[in-house]
């Protein structure tokens, strides 16, 4: 008698963890490809996170170039992740009664085994049709339908998670090329946007960044996985490229002479954008260094015929924006890279 209620209370349990994971997989597939405003599932950030850390501790040499393998490598887990937990979760609750699969092999088991149960919850779950095993009537029946169905809800999901996010991969790239290709340093982006008489067609490169910048920071909002995606170089990254934006605003802003700045709502605009843009960085577990990167130098600018104001008059500017610059820096170090500062 106590046997049989330990066989009933073990297959409940069976059966309770099976749709745990069951849920928790489809859940957490749909909270992270679907859910704009959700970032990332909780499973999904346990990955992120940990893969991250794990990569970061471990790597010595090479850091950019291995580093920038984070991102692929916490896709593939991802995804494994998701289909390891439903494959898991069904193989449980399929197992949670030995009357719960007919066999056609003959002679057939007179219960089945795990290898058994792991091999129709895979072909079942994978819409392939079936194999010589079939679920028996009843629940089991429409248990396996709902097991083909969570296969394909699955498969829209993976399909789905990885498109948007190489959608947003190549959206960093693209900006990180788009900056960087004006220069390392916000300097050499004030220099070479200069034409020797003022800033011709700057207001439409600025138009250009700011919007894909604004892209940019809706998919990191919707996959935090995209702060994972590190560059190889300082030119294929978008962290550096960030900074040398905003300090290039910042130098149009309270460095150039008020009649050589671009419109004042053009300004707001793009500085509003990067600010969106890093308040996504909480995400990704990216707060403010602990001190305040150096200060752009007006000196070359000065040099090359810019009008600029003081150097007193821009320090004392910047020191309303240290809580943005700490923030900056945090980001390019967290992608370990060093402060863009171009040797002019």
């Amino acid at each position: 008698m106590k046997s049989r209620v330990m066989e009933v209370a073990v297959n409940v349990l069976l059966f309770i963890l099976g749709l745990f994971l069951v849920v928790l997989s489809l859940l957490d597939a749909l909270w992270t490809a679907v859910w704009v405003d959700g970032g990332a599932g909780p499973v999904t950030a346990q990955i992120t996170n940990g893969v991250w850390w794990v990569m970061k501790k471990s790597i010595r040499t090479k850091r950019n170039y291995w580093l920038s393998l984070a991102g692929p490598l916490i896709q593939i887990l991802t995804v494994f992740a998701w289909v390891g937990l439903l494959w898991a979760g069904w193989v449980l609750m399929f197992s949670s009664d030995s009357g719960a699969l007919v066999y056609t092999r003959t002679p057939a088991p007179e219960s089945g085994t795990w290898i058994d149960r792991i091999y129709f919850v895979a072909y079942t779950m994978s819409t392939m049709g079936n194999g010589d095993l079939y679920p028996s009537r009843g629940g089991w029946s429409i248990a396996a339908s709902f097991t083909t169905l969570s296969g394909m809800f699955l498969i829209t999901m993976v399909v789905s998670f990885l498109l948007s996010v190489i959608g947003g991969v190549t959206t960093k790239q693209s900006l990180a090329s788009q900056i960087t290709g004006l220069g390392n340093s916000a300097e050499e982006f004030i220099l070479n946007v200069w034409d020797g008489k003022g800033f011709s067609g700057l207001d439409l490169q600025l138009i250009s960044m700011s919007s894909q910048l604004g892209t940019l920071t809706e998919q990191q909002l919707a996959y935090p996985v995209l702060h994972r995606y590190h560059g190889a170089s300082p030119q294929e990254d978008s962290a550096p490229a960030v900074a040398i934006f905003d300090d290039a605003l910042t130098i149009m802003n309270y460095g150039l002479q008020e009649s050589y700045r671009p419109p004042p709502a053009l300004l707001k605009s793009a500085r509003s954008t990067v600010q969106s843009y890093l308040r996504t960085l909480a995400s990704a577990s990216i707060y403010p260094a602990d001190r305040v990167p150096p200060a752009p130098d007006l000196a070359p600018l000065r040099k090359a015929g810019i009008p600029v104001v003081s150097d007193e008059e821009f320090a004392r500017s910047l020191d309303d924006l240290n809580h943005r610059r700490k923030l900056l820096l945090g980001l390019v170090e967290r992608n370990s890279f060093r402060w863009p500062q171009g040797s002019l």
